[in-house]
């Protein structure tokens, strides 16, 4: 009974000790991101693979446009001119450095921008990540 006890002991010396020796000093807590998604231009797909996690903890942020909802699910080639231009409208009215964070929020509301804008858009994230 008393070489029983004494084991006991000792594995709970153990298991303290290395829980001790081996945590991360930081309270084991949840880990914060250490970047900020707004100066992520998506060259790095690092970057862009973070910041889509992070976000995808997140609420979706909208960006005055829901009424783009309704094209959840379609592809990126299924859309006619006029479609193409809500989203162009909704494009134009924000600001350059809110368009990488929106089409962020389109893809985790499951919303493919139209081809025919595709090329603006990329232009102004350039330009935004740029200046």
């Amino acid at each position: 009974m008393t070489v029983l006890i004494i084991i006991i002991i000792v594995l709970g010396v153990t298991v303290a000790l290395g829980s001790m020796l081996f945590s991360r000093g930081d309270g084991g807590g949840v880990v914060q991101p250490k970047s900020d998604c707004s100066a992520c231009s998506g060259e790095s797909a690092k970057c862009a693979h973070d910041c889509m996690m992070e976000a995808a903890v997140k609420d979706v942020e909208y960006y005055d446009d829901e009424e783009l909802d309704m094209f959840a699910g379609r592809r990126s080639d299924g859309y006619t001119d006029d479609e193409a231009e809500m989203f162009r409208e909704v494009m134009l009215t924000m600001n350059p450095c809110e368009v990488a964070p929106w089409s962020r929020s389109m893809a985790l509301r499951g919303i493919e921008p139209p081809d025919q804008i595709k090329d603006e858009m990329m232009m102004i994230m350039d330009d935004a990540a740029a200046g």
